[in-house]
Order: C-alpha cells, then sequence, then structure tokens
C-alpha cells in the first residue's frame, strides 16, 4: 500500500493559487488572456499581398551586395506583418522570393523542412536534387523534399527568379529542425533528368489544367493537384480562372498561400482587396472568407497545409 501524500497548508482559494505556482501545475478554471477554447478559428496571422516587382527590385539590388558562395541563398522571406512575428508567412509555410545571376551555383545542403520552388523568371537555371540535375524553367514547379540534397545554378544569360515554400515553421514548431551542409559544398551531378516525380513543367500544368472542369461550386474555372508523397504536410494545387470570373466566397481552416502564374486580377480576403498580377503572392490564413476575381485569362498556383489539417481531422470548409 502507498503512503498518502502529506497534507497542505492549503485553506483558501489564494493558498491553492500559490500552491500550484509552486507545483508548476495551472488551474484550468481560471480565465488567461490566451483561453484554452474559443468558438471558431482565429489567427495573429494577417492576408497580405506582395508585389513581385517590388521584391523583383529589391533582389536586383542584392544581387550586387550579395555573395551566394557566402550567403548561400539570395532570397527575401515574405514576413507576415503583424507584431512579433519573425519570420512566418502563416503559422505553418513560410515563401521568400529568391534569385540566381548568371554563372553563379548556389552550395548543396539539406534540411528537416520540405521545400518547392515556383519558377517566375527562369532561363537555364537549374536545380540538384540528391544528384539529380533538372532544369527549372518560367512556369515549373520544383520539389526538394525534406532530407534530400539539393543546390541551385543558373547557365542562363539573365538573372532566374522564383518563390521559395517550405513548412519550416511547422518544423519549429515540433522542434524537429536538422539542416546539414554538403560536406564537399557543390553536391556532384550523378546524372540529368529530363522528366522527374520533382519537377511538374508549365507544359505538363497547362495540359492537365486545360482538361479541369469548373468548379461545380464556383470558386474557379478548373483546379488540380500536384502529388507530393514525399511532402506529406504541403498541399499543391493549379487552378485556371477566366477574364472577368467572379468566384464564390469561401473559406476553410487551411492557411493559403497563392501565386500569380499567369493573368492579372484581384482577391477579396473580409473587407480588404488585393489587386495582383504575374509574380504576386497573397497570403490567406485560416477560417478569413476570401474569393478570386480575374481581369485577364490567369492562372494561381496554391500552397497550403490542407493535407495537415486533414490528417488530424482539423479540415473544415465552407462556401458562401
Amino acid at each position: 500500500m502507498g503512503q498518502a501524500a502529506p497534507k497542505t497548508a492549503v485553506k483558501t482559494l489564494d493558498d491553492l493559487y500559490v500552491e500550484a505556482e509552486r507545483l508548476d501545475v495551472t488551474p484550468g478554471w481560471v480565465s488567461r488572456e490566451q483561453p484554452l477554447f474559443w468558438k471558431e478559428p482565429r489567427s495573429s496571422y494577417r492576408a497580405h499581398h506582395w508585389a513581385y516587382q517590388d521584391v523583383r527590385n529589391a533582389l536586383a539590388a542584392a544581387g550586387d551586395l550579395i555573395d551566394v558562395a557566402y550567403a548561400e541563398r539570395r532570397n527575401l522571406i515574405l514576413r507576415n506583418p503583424f507584431p512579433g512575428n519573425n519570420f512566418a508567412t502563416t503559422k505553418t509555410l513560410v515563401c521568400a522570393y529568391q534569385m540566381i545571376l548568371p554563372g553563379e551555383i548556389a552550395p548543396s545542403h539539406r534540411h528537416s523542412a520540405h521545400a518547392l520552388r515556383v519558377i517566375i523568371d527562369g532561363k537555364g537555371s537549374y536545380s540538384i536534387v540528391n544528384g539529380t540535375k533538372m532544369a527549372m524553367e518560367s512556369g515549373d514547379v520544383v520539389l526538394t523534399p525534406g532530407t534530400y540534397w539539393h543546390g541551385h545554378g543558373h547557365e542562363g544569360e539573365e538573372p532566374a527568379y522564383w518563390l521559395d515554400g517550405l513548412d519550416l515553421p511547422s518544423v519549429h514548431l515540433t522542434e524537429a529542425m536538422f539542416i546539414e551542409e554538403y560536406p564537399q559544398k557543390y553536391e556532384p551531378i550523378n546524372s540529368v533528368a529530363a522528366s522527374s516525380p520533382f519537377r511538374f513543367t508549365r507544359d505538363s500544368i497547362a495540359m492537365k489544367l486545360d482538361k479541369a472542369l469548373p468548379d461545380s461550386e464556383g470558386r474557379n474555372d478548373g483546379i488540380i493537384g500536384l502529388e507530393t508523397p514525399d511532402m506529406p504536410m504541403m498541399g499543391l494545387t493549379v487552378e485556371k480562372l477566366r477574364t472577368g470570373f467572379k468566384g464564390r466566397g469561401q473559406r476553410s481552416t487551411a492557411n493559403r498561400i497563392f501565386v500569380v502564374m499567369e493573368g492579372s486580377g484581384q482577391t477579396v480576403v473580409g473587407p480588404t482587396t488585393f489587386k495582383w498580377s504575374r509574380g504576386d503572392t497573397v497570403v490567406i490564413p485560416t477560417w478569413q472568407h476570401f474569393s478570386h476575381q480575374a481581369t485577364t485569362d490567369s492562372i494561381l498556383f496554391g500552397l497550403s497545409d490542407e493535407p495537415l489539417m486533414r490528417a488530424f481531422r482539423y479540415f473544415r470548409s465552407e462556401v458562401a
């Protein structure tokens, strides 16, 4: 038989709170600035828009100031603009615009976080993933799953620009972070791939999108998914909007990031309207109403944490 726990000198509620502090426990019945539960999802993150041309101009200036041989990556991170945020674009995802100059080679490394690249302006740029070289041309989407060695290079004549997307904030939340530099700095090329499961070309995306039927609930004119079995926390989609299209309002528990691959238009998020054009990025945090409208024929790449939300059965969506 175990011995009974000794009685404490708790006689009042204040005594109980002092004892709880001593025991490093916290009463479940007290009011908190950050409650344990609330009625519906809410987020400190804001809907926001980044104009590609503005960031591109800043990256062009960085080309004269930052050498990728020393900084490894010449990029500008899309930090969601709320107080106290250090780098994340959404609670679970981060994006950055990156640029590489002709003739440059970025050193190889690998890390826990899964990553992808939406190539906005690139001719002659390439990626090396686990020793396999593959092209990164305008309109392509290129994957580098977590723990895969990867580096970049550029054999073209003009600077190449793309948007990176990573689940780095999710890795921070789980504290499962690893990063390793390639021992010889630059990973050797063992093969050159004409096609790869880690590269969705502009032409292959367009071919599938042409066959996609309009959304039955009026959210787009057709949408396809890009399969990423080695990156299970990230959902990748591409959707089309015809000239004059006005989508129905929608929201979900997923955090969503849209990159304009082609066209122009606007996204309405609550009372705010973000006008966009090719290369721009719009972020929509969890459970915020939004709708897309196209001024010209448009294609939007979508990055979300929907697979993560579905895996834990947190996903919920609705159409207005």
